[in-house]
């Protein structure tokens, strides 16, 4: 199949490459071309422009945020620049309002949008496994299929309403924050009694939370290695904050999201930005007057 692929960043160029590996087209492009040129070697081709990429049967998007994706659907010629059968695959992390938007320019065009966000780390988009939730019509999300089975282990189709799938995905998200949360102040309590965080975690990980989200959070909390990031602090913050978004939309109280949110911006105060979204913890080990090791 011939496939665009817009945003080549560490969860991208994995995704991008597991496509080539395929057997489908794939013309990429990317805002710092360096990036995109990365897959030339394994088969992509590299668009000089946006509409380029959007001219394949499918297109994917996957980009930071809103005003990313955005900036790339509306301040360009992306919707005209798809085919009649063309669908804009977004698989990025993106709020359900935006979601909505793209979906009903998509249709007002004639054309297929799917909102596919996506569970799981670059390791797992290296290997295929990312776990990968749809929104949209079928017939799109059909026409989308091989494409989403090359880069994931399983497809789950949750609505014909796209913005359904990122109300997932952010769910999802703050769940995940809520692990790391309590990771982080478990480990501050245990260390002021003299436990060290790695064994705490091997005791929990291998007894009653063997979860692999505690497992990998856990290891990178105990042993620090918030460098390089995985997904960065300050998108940590932006998922927090559109979980915040859709409870507001429906005057629903999300009281531990809000603590996280604030202990999120007091981590950006200390300059934790562009560490690992998991750098969180060290906010309770601090606050517990705990150095970092």
């Amino acid at each position: 199949m011939k496939v665009g692929f817009i945003g080549v960043g560490a969860m991208g160029v994995c995704m991008g490459r597991n496509l080539l590996q395929a057997g489908h087209a794939v013309t990429v492009f990317n805002r710092s071309p360096g990036r995109a040129a990365a897959l030339v070697s394994d088969g992509a081709v590299v668009a000089s422009c946006i509409e380029e990429a959007a001219a394949q049967t499918v297109v994917i998007t996957m980009l930071a945020h809103d005003a990313a994706t955005e900036a790339v659907v509306f301040d360009s010629g992306f919707i005209a620049a798809m085919p009649a059968d063309g669908v804009h695959l977004c698989m990025a992390t993106i709020s359900a309002e935006l979601a909505r938007r793209l979906a009903q320019t998509h249709a007002q065009a004639g054309r297929g949008y799917v909102s596919a966000p996506v569970f799981g780390r670059p390791p797992a988009a290296a290997a295929a496994q990312l776990f990968i939730i749809a929104g949209g019509e079928p017939a799109a999300v059909a026409l989308c299929q091989p494409v989403l089975d090359a880069m994931g282990q399983r497809t789950y189709h949750v609505s014909n309403a796209p913005a359904a799938a990122n109300v997932v995905k952010i769910t999802g998200n703050f769940m995940l924050a809520a692990i790391i949360e309590s990771l982080g102040e478990a480990c501050a309590l245990t260390r002021s009694y003299g436990i060290a965080p790695t064994q705490l975690v091997e005791i929990l990980t291998s007894s009653i939370f063997p979860a692999p989200a505690y497992k990998i959070y856990g290891g990178i909390i105990a042993n620090e290695t918030f460098e390089p990031p995985g997904f960065t602090l300050r998108l940590g913050l932006k998922d927090i904050r559109l979980a915040l978004a859709a409870a507001d939309e429906k005057e629903i109280a999300l009281p531990l999201a809000s603590l996280i949110r604030d202990n999120y911006l007091k981590a950006l105060t200390r300059g934790y930005e562009n560490l690992d979204w998991s750098a969180l913890a060290l906010v309770a080990q601090e606050d517990a007057g705990l150095p970092r090791r």
